[in-house]
């Protein structure tokens, strides 16, 4: 009981760790070439977050067991097409139900459930190591270490289309609870079970929100641009990429 307590407890701070972004994203102003940099920055790490859940997912996609060598598994492939598409779908369901287009509140939401469903897949990793190896082990306190600083980076995204536009401190609240949840409740899945086909359904379900998501950031960010707006906007994602790498080695 008492693992199943630290489980919980420890997916907690790593979930709700999301919180600590609140300072930055609840500027008041920021100019226009500031806000199309962290727009983009927020972009790239969104970028970053997509290769880190499926490099989680491809060893089980594609390993010496598979038929013929190291080829993709013929169900967990399956399984993971379906949910990939489901994922995106979902979203694009969601969208095109707006017809005034989306407003940063739809955006944002948008976001936070493409966020919170990578935080499940980590959470469902960090309750069945805690159950496999220990909870204090040395592999289990580097991925909560790493998993915490990585979710601080991420409430950034959820908050970006909110950048000089007015931002309520509870819809945020709200729309990071979406975004950081997740890993709480991934965490209590994890630790009672733990499947490949489950993991690798769920990492395909945040790969297609997340790749949703991207989509309509991008073409905001690059609509109308001069040459010089274009490469603040590649650089920022360029950044926001680097920014989770960096994150993503501890």
């Amino acid at each position: 009981m008492s693992s199943f307590i630290g489980t919980i407890a420890f997916s907690c701070v790593m979930g709700f760790s999301i919180y600590l972004s609140l300072p930055l994203v609840l500027r008041k102003k920021t100019g226009e070439k500031t806000t199309r940099l962290l727009n983009a920055v927020a972009i790239g790490i969104l970028v970053f977050l997509m290769c880190d859940v499926f490099s989680d997912a491809a060893p089980s996609l594609y390993n010496s067991s598979s038929p013929g060598g190291y080829l993709a598994i013929p169900s967990l492939s399956i399984a993971f097409a379906v949910a990939l598409a489901a994922g995106f779908f979902m979203l694009y369901y969601f969208e095109n139900r707006a017809k005034q287009g989306l407003s940063p509140a739809m955006m944002s939401l948008m976001i936070a459930i493409g966020i919170g469903l990578q935080n499940l897949t980590e959470g469902l990793v960090f309750g069945a190591t805690s159950v496999s190896i220990g909870l204090f082990s040395g592999i289990a306190l580097v991925i909560l270490v790493g998993f915490t600083l990585q979710n601080v980076t991420e409430g950034f995204p959820i908050a970006a289309p909110f950048l000089n536009n007015d931002k309520k401190l509870g819809t945020m609240l709200l729309l990071f609870l979406v975004g950081g949840l997740p890993t709480v409740l991934g965490g209590i899945a994890g630790y009672y079970y733990s499947s490949t086909l489950f993991n690798v359904f769920f990492d395909g379900l945040a790969i297609g929100a997340i790749l949703y998501v991207i989509l309509p950031m991008i073409k905001h960010q690059l609509k109308d641009i001069d040459p010089t707006k274009q490469r603040t906007i590649y650089l920022g994602i360029f950044l926001g990429f680097l920014i989770g790498f960096l994150v993503n080695l501890v």
